[in-house]
C-alpha cells in the first residue's frame, strides 16, 4: 500500500437523494452543496470480495489494515472541518492516510488506536478535512459481550428531539448506501452468536450523521467544525434519539437510545 491513497469521481446526485430518503429529511440544493458528513456516501473504498474478512470488513488492500487476525474495528470518533460545502455535478478527490498508531492494553486485551486523515478536495481547495478515530480489539467470544445495559422506563423524546426508529431495514439500507459489510450491522445471528451483541448494532458514523442533521436543522452551515465521539453501543431494539442544544456559541450534539442512555456526543461550531 502506499502513504496516501487517492481516489476522484464525479459527485452525483443520486447518493444525496437516497439519503434524504432514509432517514426522511429534507433535500438539499445540490447546486449549493452537500450538508456536513453527507461525504461519508461518496468517495467509497469499494473493495474486492476477496479481501474481505469473516466479519465483512476489508483485512487487506485497505486504510487502516488490521493490525492483526482476527482484531474488531470500532468506530470511536473523529473531527471534521467542513470548509464550505462539496458541490454535486463538479468531480472531487479525497486522499487518505494514516496519521498515527498507538498500541495500549485494556481490560478485554490489547488495544490498538490508529488516527485516519482524510481530505477532499474540490477544485483544487480542500473542502473536507477529517480525522477518524479507529480502535482495534482483540475478539472476545460470544459471552465476553452477551450483557445489556441496564434499562428503566422509556424517556419520550422532547420536543427538541429527533427519534429515529432504527429498524434492521434501515440500518441494513445505511450499510448498502455506504458499502459497509461490517456484518454486525444487518447479519442478527452473527452478532449474536459470533460476537455477542443483544442486537444488531447501530452504525457510528451514522450516530454521528444524525446529530449534524440535528445541528442543520437549527439552521447551522457553511464552514463548521464537528468533533463527536461514541460513547457506548447502540443496539436497534434500542432506538435513538438525537439533539442539538446551543452552548457557549457552539451547538451540543447528543444521540442517546429510548432510554436516555447517551451513546455518543459533539460539539458542532462555525470555523474562524
Amino acid at each position: 500500500m502506499t502513504d496516501v491513497v487517492e481516489r476522484t469521481e464525479l459527485l452525483l446526485p443520486g447518493p444525496a437523494e437516497a439519503l434524504s430518503g432514509l432517514l426522511g429529511v429534507s433535500l438539499p440544493d445540490l447546486d449549493k452543496g452537500l450538508p456536513l458528513l453527507w461525504h461519508w456516501i461518496y468517495l467509497l473504498e469499494r473493495p474486492a470480495q476477496a479481501d474481505l474478512g469473516p466479519d465483512g470488513h476489508p483485512i487487506r488492500n485497505t486504510v487502516p489494515e488490521p493490525p492483526g487476525p482476527g482484531r474488531r474495528r470500532m468506530w470511536a470518533g473523529g473531527r471534521v472541518r467542513a470548509r464550505g460545502a462539496l458541490v454535486c455535478g463538479e468531480p472531487a478527490t479525497k486522499r487518505t492516510k494514516v496519521l498515527t498508531t498507538q498500541e495500549k492494553q485494556g481490560h478485554s486485551g490489547a488495544l490498538t488506536f490508529v488516527v485516519v486523515g482524510h481530505q477532499i478536495l474540490q477544485g483544487d481547495r480542500i473542502v473536507v478535512d477529517e480525522r477518524q478515530d479507529i480502535a482495534y480489539r482483540d475478539a472476545v467470544g460470544p459471552r465476553g459481550q452477551s450483557s445489556e445495559p441496564g434499562q428503566d422506563a422509556k424517556v419520550p423524546p422532547a420536543e427538541d428531539e429527533w427519534a429515529i426508529d432504527t429498524s434492521p431495514t434501515l440500518l441494513f439500507r445505511y450499510s448498502a448506501l455506504t458499502y459497509n459489510g461490517h456484518r454486525i450491522h444487518y447479519d442478527r445471528d452473527y452478532a449474536r452468536d459470533v460476537e455477542g451483541y443483544p442486537g444488531l448494532l447501530v452504525h457510528g458514523p451514522l450516530q454521528a450523521l444524525a446529530m449534524a442533521e440535528a445541528a442543520r436543522a437549527r439552521g447551522y452551515s457553511g464552514d463548521q467544525v464537528f468533533d463527536y465521539r461514541l460513547r457506548s453501543p447502540l443496539f436497534d431494539h434500542q432506538g435513538l434519539v438525537v439533539s442539538a442544544t446551543p452552548r457557549d456559541g457552539a451547538l451540543v450534539t447528543v444521540a442517546r437510545d429510548d432510554f436516555g442512555r447517551r451513546t455518543a456526543t459533539g460539539t458542532l461550531h462555525l470555523a474562524d
